[in-house]
């Protein structure tokens, strides 16, 4: 549970995977960047494409000189969703329940209740468990994440990236509404989701394969290697594998979809997870199909070369 709830950190929904082989051939494809620039294809401004994490040490939450120029020359910044819109977040609260009244209580055995409800109560989340017994299972997950972490100040680049976009006076905008997003959950069964949380449960904290993997995606991420990104992200549960589209890749494309008429007449900074870069169903290889020229800009915090 914990290598698919992981990726939660590089999109909130991309816990998909497997179905496709990764091998070194097609891991170096993607330069070590998480900053990308969108030229070409008729476009009169340049803009630029960035992975982010939705959750790091607050150490590792830099941002690089170009990733400060793409944010300083752009017309508006484009996240998932308008992270900035308070009462989009309000109301997407109700799509974060499980539809019909229920409860993990309705999911599991009472044994493995009891076995959630006190790992909840013991890890101190935000939020009360007879609140989060309500969500869906892969949401609640999501709220133990910041306890597993390997520092006590955590940030999301996200944040990051909008406080430095308002010091510009950028319009913040989303690809995507949350509502959205919570109610693509939908499709995967929430017993299914329930046992995931178990499966998180069982294993958390016991040095399994799972904690090596998260370890090995926030390495990845801190050496901007969107190859090896892919490779862990298509290592997800047996049983998630079949909700990629749903969850992944469909997303991916309406994105495109989008982009293609707000990139005509826009200079935009679009920060994404970063799960969604890399891969053939990817935004950077979708973006190129439809024309573009998607190139990759130097990223590193310090001794930068200019873009």
């Amino acid at each position: 549970m914990k290598r698919l709830s992981s990726t939660i950190f590089f999109s909130l929904l991309a816990f998909a995977g497997c179905g496709q082989n990764t091998n070194s051939e097609k891991n170096s494809s993607f330069n070590n960047t998480l900053l990308w620039k969108i030229s070409g294809n008729g476009l009169q401004k340049t803009s630029y494409l960035f992975g982010t994490i939705h959750l790091l040490c607050a150490d590792d939450a830099g941002l690089s000189a170009n990733m400060k120029r793409a944010i300083s020359s752009c017309d508006e910044v484009y996240f998932e969703v308008d992270l900035d819109n308070m009462f989009e977040m309000i109301g997407a609260m109700s799509k974060m329940k499980m539809t019909g009244d229920t409860t993990l209580h309705d999911l599991l055995s009472d044994a493995d209740y009891k076995k959630v409800k006190a790992y909840f109560e013991d890890k101190g989340p935000m939020l009360p468990f007879s609140m989060l017994e309500t969500y869906k299972p892969l949401l609640a997950a999501s709220t133990l994440e910041e306890g597993s972490m390997p520092c006590d100040n955590t940030a999301m680049m996200e944040q990051v990236i909008m406080q430095e976009a308002k010091q510009s006076n950028k319009k913040i905008k989303g690809l995507e509404t949350m509502s959205y997003q919570a109610g693509v959950l939908d499709s995967i069964p929430y017993k299914l989701q329930a046992e995931q949380l178990v499966s998180y449960i069982d294993k958390a904290g016991k040095g399994s394969a799972d904690d090596t993997d998260m370890i090995e995606m926030f390495k990845a991420y801190k050496e901007q290697n969107l190859g090896k990104l892919e490779e862990l992200m298509l290592q997800t549960e047996a049983g998630i594998s079949s909700f990629t589209d749903v969850l992944l890749y469909n997303r991916n494309r309406n994105w495109i979809a989008k982009l293609k008429t707000l990139l005509s007449d826009k200079s935009l900074l679009i920060a994404v997870g970063a799960g969604h870069l890399p891969g053939e169903k990817g935004v950077i290889n979708l973006l190129r199909k439809e024309g573009y020229s998607v190139t990759p800009v130097e990223n590193k915090i310090s001794g930068t070369r200019e873009i």
